[in-house]
């Protein structure tokens, strides 16, 4: 197929201007987070079809595709074709393009949510407190309380000593209740700085009458300095009692009205989503465990604080419009108000709890699968067990590193034909993945690479797993080089203090990044 070419400068454009447009970094994570444009969305040609139709919802949008010269941009493009999209170009020269053209490129992931986190600490002066200085107050049993402001799986990783996991949304809506005295220190954590900063600040706008602190540099400031963090520990927020959410109610709406939210029913909603020229996500800012417990037909899960924190991962098409819902309230205010001054066209839905809830965790779109002959896992077993098959798994490396069929290869999907000259040679194919998705999407792209015999693990190493057969963990055979994961320096326990000291070094200059790029449009209230 001929595919339409835009330029850097086009792109820049539509950027400036706001109109909407999907800039799509094709490679694995790990290249992706070395050096990309700043709306840049990674999505990786190997789960193209499994991520595309909720992360660009509207086949008409405006697609740009661009790699650093791995091929990737012409197969994708076929893949969008077969799913429909209509409007998909590749950026002329990919990421040497972008740097020719004399434009900036950005490290790490979500990026510009990390850089506005830092342009917010620049120009409110968010009140900040070191490590040692935090270390002491625990010590001296200080009237304080320190909420960590993360994903509760990250929290239970490693935590400060006594912190609460208070995932950023909750913070304004559940911090009076954890602090109710007025004299109380707050101290909000994360693992680096933006959810630590955007957290603090989050409370800050909301007029607590609490002093309020982001602990400088998080848990990797902490660890910097040689201090003991906790694991494995549980404590979460409480429940808000009404006379609480009543006044967290007040504070977050004044906040949202400040940074210009947009509030609309649920009839507003309906004759919104009739534009079909213009993408609209539809996110619940609740808990995960709320939103399976009963969530609006139609809404996906994306609690408020990783929403802030992830937004190109959430919503890849820039200049599109975002309605958040809340059964509570301040949540999706103080979301809002946040997505606002990212620059997005943001609402606040005001009802639309009131009667037919769907039950149940966010579930991907998907378009339809191949037909692939599959093997149940006591087959699978026994071809093992006779050494007539080779299997390869496709899971996320952390996956298969967690667990996987015993002697799997680790693979990536985009990579199999540099695969296929490490594994093992005249055995038949057996693909698996985490629930088998990518196993049967993979399954006709290696049957045209090779003579041998291609079959897929029905239901994948889940369903592996669930018949009662042992994994390994590990990553003893790899196919292809782990790249699909790039390795956090804030996350995890065994990063180097190089590797945590030159994050925070990154960090420290997003803002002057931001004003030499010149396309982000934000504002702090």
């Amino acid at each position: 197929m001929t595919l339409s070419v835009v330029k850097p400068q086009e792109v820049r454009r539509d950027l400036i201007a706001r109109r909407e447009i999907a800039l799509l970094d094709l490679r694995e994570e790990d290249p992706f987070a070395k050096s990309h444009p700043l709306f840049a969305s990674q999505l990786p040609l190997s789960r193209l079809e499994v991520e595309i139709l909720d992360r660009v919802p509207r086949l008409d949008a405006k697609i740009v595709l661009y790699d650093d010269g791995e091929g990737l941009v012409a197969p994708a493009a076929e893949r969008l074709a077969a799913l429909g999209y209509t409007n998909v170009h590749a950026l002329a020269g990919g990421v040497a393009g972008w740097r020719a053209a004399g434009y900036e490129l950005f490290q790490d992931v979500n990026s510009y949510s990390k850089a506005f986190g830092e342009l917010v600490e620049a120009r409110r002066h968010t009140p900040s407190l070191p490590a040692q200085e935090v270390q002491a107050r625990i010590d001296a049993r200080a009237d304080q309380v320190i909420l960590d402001a993360r994903r509760f799986e990250e929290y239970a990783v490693m935590n400060i000593p006594g912190g609460i996991s208070t995932p950023g949304a909750e913070l304004v809506l559940r911090a009076r209740e954890l602090a109710p005295d007025p004299s109380t220190t707050i101290i909000v954590n994360c693992a680096g700085r933006t959810r630590s900063l955007i957290g603090a600040q989050s409370l800050v706008n909301a007029g607590l009458p609490n002093p309020v602190f982001a602990l400088r540099n998080g848990t990797i400031g902490w660890t910097l300095a040689q201090q003991t963090l906790e694991h494995g520990q549980g404590r979460k927020f409480p429940e808000v009692r009404e006379q609480t959410l009543v006044e967290a109610r007040t504070r977050a709406r004044d906040v949202a009205y400040r940074a210009g939210v947009r509030r609309l029913d649920p009839a507003g909603l309906t004759d919104l989503g009739k534009d079909g020229d213009r993408t609209l996500y539809r996110f619940d800012v609740r808990t995960p465990e709320e939103y399976a417990a009963g969530h609006i037909p139609g809404f996906r899960s994306a609690p408020g604080g990783q929403l802030v924190q992830e937004t190109d991962v959430f919503a890849p098409v820039r200049g599109g419009r975002i309605v958040l819902a809340d059964d509570l309230g301040p949540r999706a205010d103080m979301t809002a108000s946040w997505l606002a001054q990212l620059g997005w066209e943001v609402y606040v839905l005001d009802g639309g709890f009131k009667g037919g809830l769907e039950i149940g965790a966010w579930v991907p779109r998907l378009p339809v699968l191949p037909a692939v002959e599959a093997l149940s896992p006591d087959d699978l077993a026994q071809a093992i067990a006779d050494e007539t098959v080779v299997v390869i798994d496709l899971a996320p490396s952390p996956r298969h590193r967690k667990g996987h069929v015993p002697g799997a290869w680790f693979a990536i999907r985009a990579q199999l034909p540099e695969a296929l000259d490490r594994l093992p040679k005249d055995k038949a194919f057996v693909l698996t993945s985490t629930d088998g998705v990518l196993a049967a999407l993979a399954a006709p792209e290696l049957e045209n690479l090779t003579d041998r015999s291609v079959r897929v693990l029905a239901g994948g190493t889940e369903a592996w797993i669930a018949a009662g057969r042992a994994v390994e963990g590990g990553l003893t055979h790899a196919a292809n080089a782990p790249t699909d994961i790039y390795k956090r320096p804030y996350e995890g326990t065994d990063n180097a203090a190089e590797a945590m000291q030159a994050y925070l070094d990154w960090e420290f200059g997003l803002v002057d990044q931001l004003a030499r790029d010149g396309t982000h449009g934000f504002y702090v209230i």
